[in-house]
């Protein structure tokens, strides 16, 4: 069964970011299933604005900052 956006819900998605970056923290349920949580990066790349970018690792300034979007997206995980 290939992957159906409009089965996607988005129960939680707060971002954290620079000028140059963006990382957000969502929690999805797909189809009714169980809720987990995502974390994803986007780069500013030329004048087309944020483009996904793989995760990759994290700076100590990125995993502080995270930290209590994380605490606060848990809550949306029960």
């Amino acid at each position: 069964m290939p992957y159906d956006s409009k089965l996607d819900e988005c129960l939680f998605s707060k971002s954290w970011g620079t000028e140059s970056e963006r990382l957000t923290v969502g929690v999805y349920s797909y189809n009714k299933g169980p809720k987990k949580l995502q974390i994803t990066r986007e780069n500013v790349i030329g004048e087309d604005g944020f483009r996904f970018v793989r995760l990759g690792r994290l700076s100590k300034e990125e995993v502080n900052a995270l930290l209590p979007i994380i605490q606060e997206a848990l809550s949306y995980l029960n």
